[in-house]
């Protein structure tokens, strides 16, 4: 990919919902929310339009958004399904272009060549909506920052372009929140300075930005500027693979979070073995109460793609680094990519363990990441 290419930032409408609602039109038009047990602790995965109207949004607890849409129609989702619609999805992308890097399920940037991004984004809405009868959404620019804004601007189901030379006129004027990175906090200790716009960022110094955020300040005036350098990264030179987890409230259980590390353990190591990678760096992200965020890195003598070697480095990391309640994020990322090599009749991962771990992923790829439930999450319920 080259610097002069136009970026693509494809993100496919309230996937999960949308999906549900072509797979029964007797939902189109009516709020419907895809998540866990309302009964339960159960999360919203996603929500339709219709049901965002009434205040609902992902992560929030199923059982705030039942109450505020008693209406709604609550599904536990199908993520086999939406596996096969996001596969399909992808076989439109690459129509136009290998460049791809998929950031999620339903989310993918595209490098494609210089002067032919919206052209390609046009053609690319009208595939996916008449193939496969989904709505999306397309960002264009010329970096990945200004493609993930432009997309922004153009949601519900629209298509915009924001090139840098448009940086004054069409994203100065906008919020400050629209910036990757900027959250309540960060959006709060902003607005304390009267930086309340992303035009307002250019003319802050950048050392007294630094001061305010740390080192986030100094990206912080590069984004508003328009200004980012990062590549799209295909699957190959992908640099890392992580999972993790936001609560709806504060944390204070340590068992809970264990929990938690090792069902993320599983999901990093699924997707590592599924595409052909091991790792020789384990990292845990922990985020307070206080939003202090942390990381820690662990580095392993041998590659690895085992559930139970990442889990207990994650473990072991939280019981030496982080173990202060309350905690608001829990994160596992596997780094420093190797592909793997045939294992050795001596490999230190146990006959017993690598059977368990072929059948998990044979039932995670046949009934997606909830069918397996840690024995301990049931326990603790």
């Amino acid at each position: 990919m080259h610097n002069k290419d136009d970026i693509l930032l494809c993100d496919l409408e309230a996937f999960f919902a949308s999906v549900e609602q072509l797979d029964n039109q007797e939902l189109v038009g009516k709020p419907v929310i895809v998540g866990g047990d309302p009964t339960a602790r159960g999360v919203v995965s996603t929500c339709s339009y219709e049901a965002r109207r009434f205040g609902i949004r992902s992560a929030m607890p199923m059982r705030k958004a039942v109450e505020l849409c008693p209406e709604a129609v609550v599904q536990r989702g199908n993520m086999q399904r939406y596996k096969e619609v996001s596969a399909g999805v992808l076989e439109i992308l690459e129509r136009y272009t290998s460049d791809i890097e998929p950031v999620s399920i339903d989310e993918a940037y595209l490098a494609v060549t210089k002067d032919t991004g919206l052209e390609i984004a046009k053609a690319i809405r009208a595939a996916v909506k008449e193939e496969l009868g989904l709505p999306v959404s397309i960002g264009v620019s010329a970096n990945k920052l200004l493609a993930k804004i432009a997309c922004g601007l153009a949601k519900p189901d629209n298509l915009k372009a924001l090139w840098p030379q448009d940086v004054p006129q069409q994203l100065w004027p906008l919020p400050v929140k629209v910036l990757p990175g900027v959250g309540p906090v960060t959006e709060k200790k902003l607005h304390s300075y009267g930086l309340s716009t992303v035009g307002s960022l250019t003319e802050f110094p950048e050392e007294s930005l630094v001061r305010l955020l740390g080192k986030n300040g100094k990206l912080l005036k590069q984004y508003a500027w328009g200004q980012d350098d990062r590549k799209v990264e295909t699957e190959h030179e992908r640099k890392s693979i992580s999972e993790e987890t936001t609560f709806p409230r504060d944390v204070f259980d340590r068992e809970q979070i264990l929990v938690t590390l090792l069902e993320l353990s599983g999901e990093v190591g699924y997707r590592l073995r599924s595409k052909g990678l091991r790792a020789k760096t384990i990292s845990l992200k922990l985020r307070f109460a206080d939003f202090n965020t942390i990381t820690r890195d662990m580095s392993l003598a041998e590659a690895t793609d085992s559930d139970q070697e990442i889990y207990r480095c994650a473990e072991k990391l939280f019981l030496r680094e982080g173990n202060r309640p309350p905690w608001r994020l829990v994160g596992v990322k596997a780094s420093s990519l190797e592909s793997s090599r045939q294992l050795s009749l001596f490999s230190s991962a146990p006959a017993s363990e690598k059977e368990i771990t072929l059948v998990k992923d044979r039932l995670r790829d046949k009934y997606g990441r909830e069918v397996l439930v840690s024995a301990k999450r049931l326990i603790k319920h």
